[in-house]
C-alpha cells in the first residue's frame, strides 16, 4: 500500500485550509485521506513522527515571514516555530518535500535565501518559464518549458542561497521554483489552484492586501483567461515520484 503524505497546514481559516487540502489531493490525483493534514496553527498541537510518511507538502498561509518579529501575532510566532522544527527534521532526514508559496519565506529562508517584498505580486496569472536545470529536473519531466500559473504573494526570494537550483522563473518574479538537494522543492506560484479554488481563496482573503477588494470582478475576469493545467501536473508528478 502506498505511504501517505504529510501536509503542513498553516492557514488559520478552516474553509481555506479545507479547500487547500482538497485542491492538493485533487491535482496530485490521490484521495484526500492519503494526505495527513497537520495544522500548524491549532491548539492542542501534537506533531506526528515523520517516519512512515512518503513525503511532506508545505501549504500556504496568510502570514508573511518578513513581518518584523516584534509585530508578528502570537499565532504567527507559534506557527513558524513549529514549522521550523518540522522543516529542520525534513532537511536532516532528506525527506522529499514540495512547499507552496509560504515555503519561500519559511523553508527557503531557513536554507539561506534572501526574502523581501521587492518581487511581491498581486493575485494574477503569470507565465512561468523553466530554466535549463528545470527542463532536466525529474519532477518537471513532461511539463512544458513555459506555462501559466496563479500567484499572489507579498514577499519573494531576491537572492537564492548557495547550493539551491533555480528551476523556474517569470518576468515579474525571477525565482519561481527552486530545488534544494535532490528532492526538496519550493514554488512561489500555486500549482494547487484552479480557477474555482482561486476565486474561493480570493473571497477568504478579500481584505488581506493581495488585490484591491473593489477590483474583485475584474481580477476574476483576468484570471479566467489563463490555462493552468500544466502547473497542476507538477503535483501529479510529485505524487507519482514519491508516493
Amino acid at each position: 500500500m502506498p505511504a501517505d503524505f504529510l501536509l503542513l497546514s498553516s492557514r488559520p481559516e478552516r474553509r481555506a485550509a479545507d479547500d487547500e487540502h482538497a485542491a492538493i489531493a485533487q491535482h496530485m490525483g490521490i484521495h484526500a485521506d492519503r494526505i495527513h493534514r497537520l495544522s500548524m496553527t491549532a491548539d492542542p498541537y501534537s506533531r506526528p513522527d515523520l517516519d512512515g510518511f512518503a513525503a511532506v507538502i508545505q501549504g500556504g498561509s496568510p502570514f508573511n515571514s518578513t513581518t518584523p518579529r516584534e509585530t508578528q501575532s502570537a499565532l504567527q510566532l507559534r506557527t513558524e516555530e513549529r514549522l521550523g522544527d518540522v522543516l529542520d527534521e525534513v532537511v536532516a532526514e532528506d525527506m522529499p518535500m514540495i512547499g507552496l508559496c509560504y515555503a519561500v519565506g519559511t523553508f527557503a529562508r531557513r536554507q539561506g535565501a534572501h526574502v523581501d517584498t521587492t518581487y511581491g505580486r498581486g493575485t494574477s496569472a503569470v507565465t512561468i518559464e523553466l530554466t535549463e536545470s528545470g527542463r532536466d529536473d525529474p519532477l518537471l519531466d513532461g511539463i512544458p518549458p513555459a506555462f501559466e500559473a496563479y500567484v499572489g504573494h507579498h514577499e519573494a526570494i531576491t537572492a537564492p542561497p548557495a547550493g539551491a537550483t533555480v528551476l523556474a522563473t517569470s518576468a515579474p518574479t525571477p525565482f519561481q521554483m527552486l530545488r534544494f538537494g535532490t528532492h526538496q522543492y519550493v514554488t512561489q506560484f500555486h500549482p494547487e489552484l484552479d480557477r474555482a479554488a482561486l476565486v474561493r481563496r480570493m473571497v477568504d482573503y478579500l481584505h488581506s492586501g493581495y488585490f484591491p477588494a473593489d477590483q474583485f470582478d475584474r481580477i476574476v475576469e483576468d484570471i479566467s483567461r489563463a490555462t493552468v493545467d500544466s502547473a497542476h501536473g507538477i503535483l501529479a508528478r510529485f505524487a507519482r515520484l514519491f508516493g
